[in-house]
């Protein structure tokens, strides 16, 4: 072989391999490795995502694991019924103690579900809330004022909400008390429901309503902190409240239930609903529905509340 001829034949090799034809010269590459179902593959190159795009482990540590099982024997040691629900919305898991799909009268936590109607239906110009029906809502949600929540369901076709809490907010178990008329104050619900209320609130509602929500949620008056309240300062909660005595099987019983969420950017999503049995009070059963989430969150225990 001559030199000039050598060289045009090492040049090609070089430009070959330069161009990423590694192999036998002319042979078809190699195919590559298909992912599996239901997975993205992804470069090998491609940084590691943290946050909430990334895949957290849904396995609570060691103290998480105890804290869940002190709180869930605690519920289950109280007397009544009663069913708490905690959602991670960043890993997705679901943790529950207690009768979670035991329905009972909803109270003023209904009053969440009030709200988050009219403000979507503001939202779509089905409605227009004037300055009135804004003070109404802070009233209904802040301080928990019955009157200001009657407004609203009066003025708003109140009974034509349900169905909607039902079909968009995912509350399947909502529903009117027998023989009652369809008013807020006689509704009853789960403490699934609410979860499911509550999620809707932080992962569906229009981003300026939800951020209202979540505001208002936080500076409760002082009759409703506890509950959820009951994480602590640094979970920076929110809560709505419902406490009443109610007719339960010829019996007038109390209900204190509590919903909202917990953690950075809302993470934790609590429901809690508990009907005491005769004998009861709203102390009894804020304190309880209070210490059962101070208990799962690891705050403090008895859990310092501030009773209506």
């Amino acid at each position: 072989m001559s030199v000039r001829r050598g060289v045009v034949v090492l040049l090609t090799l070089v430009t070959l391999s330069a161009c990423g034809g590694g192999g036998t010269p002319g042979a078809a590459p190699a195919p590559s490795p298909s992912p599996s179902a239901g997975v993205t593959a992804e470069p090998a190159s491609a940084a590691p995502t943290t946050g909430p795009s990334a895949a957290p482990s849904n396995r609570p540590s060691s103290a998480a694991a105890n804290r869940q099982a002190q709180a869930k024997a605690f519920v289950e040691r109280q007397p009544g019924t009663i069913g708490l629900v905690v959602r991670d919305r960043t890993t997705g898991t679901v943790w529950r103690a207690g009768k979670t799909q035991a329905t009972t009268w909803t109270a003023s936590t209904i009053k969440l579900a009030i709200a988050t109607d009219l403000l979507e239906r503001h939202r779509q110009g089905q409605i227009t809330l004037d300055r009135t029906d804004r003070a109404n809502l802070d009233k209904a949600l802040i301080s928990s004022d019955n009157d200001a929540a009657t407004a609203l369901w009066n003025r708003y076709d109140g009974p034509g909400m349900l169905d909607r809490f039902r079909s968009r907010f995912g509350m399947g178990g909502l529903a009117v008390v027998q023989g009652y008329d369809a008013f807020w104050r006689h509704l009853r619900c789960s403490a699934e429901d609410l979860e499911h209320l509550m999620s809707y609130v932080l992962e569906k509602l229009h981003a300026e309503d939800r951020a209202y929500l979540v505001t208002t949620l936080r500076k409760v008056a002082g009759n409703q902190r506890w509950g959820v309240w009951a994480a602590g300062p640094a979970l920076k909660p929110g809560n709505k409240d419902g406490w009443a005595e109610k007719p339960v099987n010829g019996r007038t019983v109390w209900v204190t239930h509590t919903v909202g969420f917990a953690g950075d950017n809302e993470r934790y999503v609590v429901a809690a609903l508990y009907e005491q049995p005769a004998g009861g009070s709203l102390a009894k059963g804020a304190h309880a529905v209070s210490d059962a989430i101070a208990t799962y969150f690891g705050a403090k225990v008895p859990a310092p509340v501030t009773l209506p």
